[in-house]
């Protein structure tokens, strides 16, 4: 299958499965993970000794979600022959793609990391928030200008609010 992970697309095959212990194939590199679903869209992954917590939200769309690990967060969507069919349709039309950094769950702000006006570089963090006793970085997609902070720090957002734009 491909999965669409913040715009990358990855092709992911499963090659066995023995209970909890999983070996599958991400774009070429085979992987051998311990995977166990905790509760209800959390799930923990031993992989080379390190565990990690991963937990996925469902989008309002199908096939969507937003997943958060401790310090991330991505946007996923499982490719099927219908979206690479509207995929197609649409290439070209996102020009905005990127460059609105959204809350994707419930949360609090806890540092804003730049201020209106200033140059961003691709992969520089821009503010941080906690939620669910964790602190996720977001980060710039794409290099520009701040041109809009829709929040303070110390602000409560909702998931899916948009928390700063770049130009």
């Amino acid at each position: 299958m491909e999965i669409s992970i913040d715009g990358r697309i990855a092709n992911v095959q499963e090659l066995a499965r023995n209970g909890n212990y999983i070996t599958m194939m991400v774009d070429g590199d085979v992987y051998e993970v311990d995977a166990l679903r905790v509760s209800e869209g959390i799930y923990s992954i031993i992989y080379k000794g390190r565990s990690y917590n991963i937990e996925m939200i469902a989008d309002t769309s199908a096939r969507h979600y937003t997943v958060n690990s401790w310090y991330n967060s991505y946007k996923v969507e499982v490719i099927d022959a219908q979206t690479r069919y509207r995929m197609s349709r649409e290439k070209g039309s996102h020009t905005d793609e990127g460059k609105i950094i959204v809350s994707p769950m419930p949360g609090k702000v806890v540092k804003l990391l730049v201020k209106e006006g200033d140059t961003v570089e691709a992969g520089q963090t821009l503010i941080i928030i906690s939620a669910m006793k964790m602190e996720s970085e977001f980060k710039a997609k794409v290099p520009g200008v701040v041109k809009h902070i829709a929040v303070n720090e110390g602000d409560t957002v909702d998931a899916n609010k948009e928390l700063i734009t770049i130009e």
